[in-house]
């Protein structure tokens, strides 16, 4: 009998062609994806688990999956052979086998999201789908003066559109939150413990209208102690936002060492 093990799959994707990461019904997803690359590879029907569920369109650099196998077949192989039945716009980037006890969700310490605004008078047909097209004069630097409310734990809840059934607690922890530009480019980066559904997206909304001097740095300070539903926005498209890294407490070694 085949012993069970549990792999980690670090992943690159471009999401425009999916609706999120998810599974549903009659609908194109990353995970489904996933899971029958793995099922031609390795003949099993196995369940994926992503650190975190990124929306329909967005895109991943480092999103982190694990799932269980009975295969033993090694890491590379993994790679290579993923990559094979993958479609082109999704990648296996890196392959490690952990121990059992591994959680790709809860172990999580932190997750890092970016998004690309391309702040410029005109398309760019190499940015589109890529990037969120503002062709107004974005401020930067009251952008970044906004950002430092976001800073420190807060209850976010004015962040979401709605909040769901399953969502205990609109409290989050946000380690870093800046905008960076790099000529037409204004990329806004945020790192958190987790994030709400839609957080980076409404928070890059209302900055938006920071920039373009459409908010003041004090009203958005205000969306944030509102604590109300549905106040920011409007939401940013899916396009330019993408999840950059999962950060663990231990490099993979670590964690392959503890089989």
């Amino acid at each position: 009998m085949a012993t069970i093990t549990k792999m980690v799959l670090i992943m690159e994707y471009n999401g425009t062609n999916y609706h999120g990461f998810q599974l549903q019904a009659n609908r194109p997803t990353i995970q489904g994806e996933i899971e029958k690359a793995l099922w031609k590879l390795t003949g099993e029907k196995r369940r994926v688990m992503a650190a975190s569920r990124t929306d329909a369109g967005v895109h991943a650099r480092g999103q982190v999956v694990s799932f269980r196998t009975g295969s033993s077949l090694p890491p590379q192989t993994f790679i290579n052979g993923l990559n094979h039945y993958l479609p082109r716009d999704i990648a296996v980037k890196a392959a490690y086998r952990v121990g059992d006890s591994f959680n790709a969700r809860r172990d999580a310490l932190s997750r890092e999201y970016s998004y690309y605004i391309l702040n410029s008078f005109a398309r760019s047909p190499i940015w589109e789908g890529f990037a969120y097209l503002v062709s107004g004069h974005l401020d930067t630097t009251a952008m970044n003066q906004a950002c430092q409310a976001l800073i420190g734990e807060h209850d976010f809840a004015s962040f979401v559109t709605c909040i769901g059934a399953g969502t205990k607690s609109t409290v989050r922890h946000v380690y870093r939150a800046e905008l960076e530009k790099a000529g037409e480019l204004v990329i806004f980066n945020m790192v958190a413990n987790s994030f709400l559904p839609h957080q980076v997206r409404n928070n890059i909304g209302a900055l938006i209208r920071v920039g373009l001097d459409k908010m003041t740095i004090d009203e958005f300070g205000n969306l944030i102690e509102a604590k109300q539903p549905g106040m920011a926005g409007p939401t940013a498209p899916a396009c330019g936002l993408y999840l950059m890294r999962v950060n663990y407490p231990h490099p993979w070694e670590r964690y392959n060492e503890n089989l």
